[in-house]
Parts: structure tokens; C-alpha cells; sequence
């Protein structure tokens, strides 16, 4: 059976990020990618020039056109900035994918590479109590583990870690912290489930300002893993090293003036 991934998020008319980093990585990885478009952004290596919103009831209609049909084998979550489209997708989740267990990775997008923000305030609790509990993987980097939780952002491994815990405590079935944003030589992330699994995946941290997308990347590549019928921690571990070789190779493409992305097919491309 072919591997089908679905992904509900936003679109980046810029390419890097989004819908459109989720296919790709999807195709880098032998997956066919379905889309149910929750946002469209007027975006590009510089920033966000502006969101338009998908009234939510049309989100629930793509949802459904893809489950429909489609054998989908994952489902990957990314930027829902409104109330109203987060109900929405949790109910498709309760509909089509909890009864079959379907997989789903939640990456809860709050703020564009550029520091533009993505989601209102009256969406992020929502976005914990509600969506959060229907994700097999939630996998927030430092600011927005912290948002989640209402409390400063970790400055160590250990804070990471902690917070991992406070949020599979808080309703989390598993929770990948990454640490995209600390110090160091090193990138290190923290995974942890209800169930007691606990892991740490470190990585080179490399010196490029290209890392447009780099979330969107990772929680759609543990997505593929998923739908290719990896255990979790299988999936973490080679979308990590999928994630870790399109930064290293991501000064191999000149995109825009701004954050550049990372470089999907550097396996493919000459």
C-alpha cells in the first residue's frame, strides 16, 4: 500500500515553510502528500506580509474530501491560528483519525522564522487542551513549549526536559522538545511519552542563517516515518537526520534575501 500523509497547516507563498515544506519533505521521503490548507500567508524570506484565514467549515470540507478517498496512514499538523479552525480539525481527528488510529503529529507553529507571529492568544490554549491530547507527537522548540505552558522558555537541557514533562503531564501523549533554539555546538532534542519512553537525539549544530522551515521539516518527516510504518522513535530518529542534512546542505540553494530554507532534495538534486 502506498504511504499517504496528510497535512493540515498553512500556506508560504514563499516555498519554505508550510504546506509547501511539508510536501516536499513528504516526496524527499517516499510519501505521497495530501494538503487541507488552513491559511494562506503573504510570505517570503523576510517575514510574513500578511495572513488570510480559512473560514474553518472549508477546512473541515478538505479534511473530509481527503479521508474520504485517500488511505492516509498520517496525519501532520502545523499552523492554526484561529479558535474556530482548531475545533475544526479537532473534530475531522475524532471523526476520521482517532477511530483507525491513524497517526498525528501536532507541531504547534507560533511564531515564522522571522519572529512574525502565527497564532492569535485565545488560540494557544485551546490549541493545549483540546488538539493536544488527540497528538501521538507534539513537537514544540523552546518558545513554543514555553507558550504552551505559560512559563518562561527552558535555557538548558534540563529546563527542556522538565517542560517535556509538565506537558505529557498536562495531556501530551508524546512530546518532542527541540532545541533548535538554544547555545551550543550541538542541537539537542528530547523525546518523551506517557508510556515511559524517554530519548535524546543530539545533532551538529550548523553555521547557516537558512533554517526557513526547519520545523515544519522535522514534524513532517517523523510524519512520513510514521506513515511508512515506523515506530515513533524510529521516525524521530531519521526525520532528525533528514532535518540535520537540508540544514547542512542548505547553503547550496540562493533563495531570497532573507532566511532561506532548508534544502529538501539534497539527495536528489545535482
Amino acid at each position: 500500500m502506498t504511504p499517504i500523509a496528510l497535512t493540515i497547516a498553512g500556506s508560504d507563498s514563499g516555498g519554505g515553510a508550510g504546506i509547501q515544506a511539508d510536501l516536499k519533505t513528504f516526496s524527499a521521503l517516499g510519501v505521497y502528500g495530501a494538503s487541507a490548507i488552513t491559511a494562506l500567508t503573504a510570505q517570503n524570506t523576510l517575514g510574513v506580509q500578511g495572513i488570510h484565514d480559512v473560514p474553518a467549515g472549508f477546512v473541515a470540507a478538505q479534511i473530509e474530501s481527503v479521508f474520504t478517498d485517500l488511505a492516509v496512514t498520517a496525519v501532520k499538523i502545523g499552523m492554526l491560528s484561529q479558535p474556530a479552525v482548531i475545533e475544526a480539525v479537532a473534530a475531522a481527528l475524532e471523526r476520521y483519525a482517532i477511530p483507525k488510529r491513524i497517526p498525528v503529529v501536532l507541531d504547534p507553529v507560533m511564531v515564522a522564522t522571522s519572529g512574525d507571529r502565527l497564532i492569535s492568544d485565545d488560540a494557544v490554549m485551546l490549541l493545549r487542551n483540546r488538539l493536544m491530547p488527540l497528538a501521538d507527537l507534539v513537537t514544540p522548540n523552546l518558545p513554543e513549549a514555553a507558550s504552551l505552558l505559560d512559563e518562561p522558555a527552558a535555557v538548558d537541557e534540563n529546563g527542556a526536559a522538565a517542560q517535556a514533562r509538565r506537558l505529557v503531564a498536562a495531556g501530551a501523549r508524546g512530546v518532542l522538545i527541540k532545541g533548535g533554539h538554544a547555545e551550543g555546538d550541538e542541537s539537542v532534542d528530547h523525546l518523551l511519552t506517557a508510556d515511559g519512553l524517554v530519548r535524546r537525539f543530539s545533532g551538529t549544530r550548523h553555521p547557516t542563517r537558512n533554517t526557513h522551515g526547519t520545523g515544519c521539516t522535522l514534524s513532517a518527516a517523523v510524519a512520513a516515518g510514521l506513515a511508512k510504518g515506523m515506530t515513533l522513535e524510529q521516525a524521530v530518529r531519521a526525520a532528525k537526520a533528514y532535518v540535520s542534512d537540508a540544514i547542512a546542505a542548505a547553503d547550496r540553494l540562493a533563495i531570497g534575501a532573507g532566511h532561506g530554507p532548508v534544502h529538501h532534495f539534497f539527495a536528489v538534486w545535482a
